[in-house]
């Protein structure tokens, strides 16, 4: 059993003041630190803030610094273990299965991450589907499980207000009235829902007040200010046209059906709603010039092109050509995958893009991409050229020959083992349940991959060493990072498709110096999406992040922003750089490593904690 939250609170409290008083006592001392560390990584007591002086707050220097943990640092090899059920996760996905293998059982659903109660531990929702009208059997219904700071989580569902019967798709998080509480969007089949968080731990279902129903067969969703207005608008990604009526026959025996591929559908339009501010939203997808009923989209993914802070829409599309909508600053979008080389693959073809994510992997400061494909099309990894240009590098980079056999769906950059270098991390499984009948070598449950980014744009396929829980096959849909249990480094959640979820947690991968951040907007959205940070180390070595929504496929993974530093060293700082969505722009000058900070738009630094490698939890 997991160590009880109050008896752990009071260990990481005391670890804390003792470190505080013995600081303290230096200071009255005078004593100056007599670490063999070079000046420029001693540890500054203040980061400052080059636009505006934090203001003062009781309890908080106008530039807090957090003190280092006490505990030791981790050591040994990095490991994925699976801490689902010890976790107190408990939640299965439901595809409303029943023989006549409808097109959506198996495309879904997502996961998304969010801190709804404010309190610094990321909370979980699972996104489910439900049993088809007269095939009634049981009552599924989104999950969302808090942190219980412990290591574990409690299922709040239906306190919180989300126990609403729907057939979900995918989840989008972000505070789209501003209020300092992120809320929740759910795409669904024949309508789907959005709950605004009412900050005392329930959530409202408004989405008839807010307009945004968004009937279809709707995808993944992102939360972004395309119009620079301060406040969140919305954009839906559509699949095809399909309802349970139209549902057609597809065969690979030649006897018995199976799940039908696009193919046999007409497209549907992805839908743009923009925040009236009001509570509102109104539909501006043709005024957008985002109309587009020929593409079949499943993922999306927020790209600042041009590196000025408006983000435009990269869409995956299954069997119809990826779709880049460059945000021309007016209000309007114009599609240029074709001219940016991002429409198709090498020999021009359309592939089965599923998921996608976007990040700086190679220290350019663009943000190149990731697609997950179908069975034999392998990863996508278009690296960013400049001058709007990509070119595919699956094959040079490694990721091609291990992602072949697999069809991957969710698929996300992250930093794993803290050295600087995004990661790849992919979730895989087929959509045909019966595909080892005509090819026994493929198989509807498939291991997920791990690539591990070697510098140089070369990955390794990490996915054999780093324990057995990468190893399991799973029918793999939605999957996030985040840090679930404030250690530092970043774990892995998964949504599988009609089968249990998993929770993966990254044991040793913070035996590595990093730097956790949380941005808040104030001119800007409060979320701050669209901000670009830029993160520079004494050494010189640069990392550039966006805060994001959406991205993986149906899903979403923490707001803080993660950056490793590297190998342990006495006294490292970074300086960090801020392009706020506003414009506004923000330095902190020598910001100690091994914390997770806040900063506020305008103020700077507001609150910093230090990482506790060795949280006290039974594990």
């Amino acid at each position: 059993m997991p160590v009880r939250r109050s008896n752990s609170s009071w260990i990481r409290f005391s670890r804390h003041w003792l470190a505080v008083a013995a600081l303290l006592a230096l200071e009255i001392a005078g004593c100056k630190s007599n670490s063999a560390a070079p000046k420029t990584e001693t540890a500054t007591p203040a980061a400052h803030s080059a636009a505006t002086e934090p203001s003062a707050q009781p309890g908080i220097s106008s530039a807090p610094t957090a003190v280092a943990s006490a505990a030791p640092r981790p050591s040994g090899p990095i490991t994925f273990t699976d801490v689902t059920a010890q976790a107190g996760i408990h939640f299965r996905h439901n595809n409303g299965g029943f023989g006549k293998k409808y097109l959506p059982e198996t495309m879904g659903s997502g996961v998304c991450v969010i801190d709804y109660d404010n309190d610094g531990w990321p909370d979980i929702l699972f996104v489910n589907g439900t049993d088809w009208p007269g095939h009634k059997t049981r009552r599924t219904t989104p999950a969302l499980y808090h942190n219980n700071h412990d290591g574990t989580f409690t299922d709040v569902t239906k306190q919180a207000g989300l126990d609403v019967e729907m057939y979900g798709m995918g989840c989008a998080v972000g505070d789209y009235d501003n209020d300092g509480y992120d809320d929740i969007y759910i795409t669904a089949i024949g309508g789907s829902h959005l709950f605004h968080n009412q900050g005392n731990g329930r959530f409202a279902d408004v989405t008839a007040k807010a307009g945004v129903a968004d009937s279809g067969f709707p995808a993944s969703a992102v939360w972004f200010d395309y119009d620079h207005d301060g406040r969140l608008d919305l954009f839906v990604a559509h699949y095809v046209e399909w309802s349970a009526a139209t549902d057609q026959f597809c065969t690979l025996d030649g006897t018995h059906k199976s799940y039908c591929t696009p193919e046999r559908y007409k497209g549907e339009s992805a839908r743009l709603y923009r925040n009236l501010g009001n509570g509102r939203f109104e539909d501006v997808t043709k005024k957008a010039g985002l109309y587009d009923p020929t593409s079949k989209s499943l993922g999306v993914a927020l790209v600042d092109l041009d590196q000025d802070g408006w983000l435009s829409l990269f869409v995956t599309n299954d069997t119809q050509p990826n779709k880049l909508w460059k945000n021309n600053r007016n209000g309007t979008f114009t599609e240029i995958g074709f001219a940016a080389g991002v429409a198709y693959n090498d020999a021009g073809k359309a592939r089965a893009g599923m998921g996608t994510d976007a990040a700086d992997y190679d220290g350019s400061g663009r943000q190149s991409l990731a697609i997950g494909n179908f069975t034999n099309e392998s990863l996508s990894l278009y690296q960013n050229q400049g001058g709007g240009l990509f070119l595919d590098q699956a094959i040079p980079s490694g990721l091609a020959e291990p992602s072949a056999r697999v069809l991957t769906f969710g698929v996300f950059f992250f930093d794993y083992d803290l050295d600087g270098l995004p990661d790849i991390f992919a979730a895989n499984g087929h959509v045909a349940d019966d595909i080892s009948v005509l090819q026994p070598s493929l198989h509807y449950a498939e291991p997920p991959l791990l690539f591990r980014n070697r510098g140089g744009g070369k990955f390794e396929n990490m996915s054999d060493r780093v324990g057995p829980a990468m190893r399991e096959a799973m029918v793999a849909r939605g999957a996030t990072y985040l840090d679930y249990d404030n250690d530092g480094d970043l774990d892995i959640v998964v949504n599988v498709n009609n089968g249990p979820a998993r929770l993966l947690r990254n044991d040793n991968g913070n035996q590595n110096d990093m730097l956790r951040m949380k941005l808040v907007g104030t001119k800007s959205n409060r979320d701050a999406i669209g901000a670009r940070v830029t993160v520079t180390t004494a050494s010189g070595a640069k990392m550039v992040q966006w805060v994001k929504t959406g991205s993986s496929y149906l899903s979403q993974s923490e707001f803080p922003l993660t950056f490793g530093l590297g190998k342990p060293a006495p006294g490292k700082t970074a300086d960090v750089e801020i392009a706020w969505p506003s414009g506004r722009k923000e330095s902190l000058g020598r910001v100690a490593a091994n914390q997770f900070i806040t900063v506020d738009e305008g103020k700077g630094i507001v609150s910093a904690r230090p990482i506790d490698f060795s949280p006290n939890f039974e594990r």
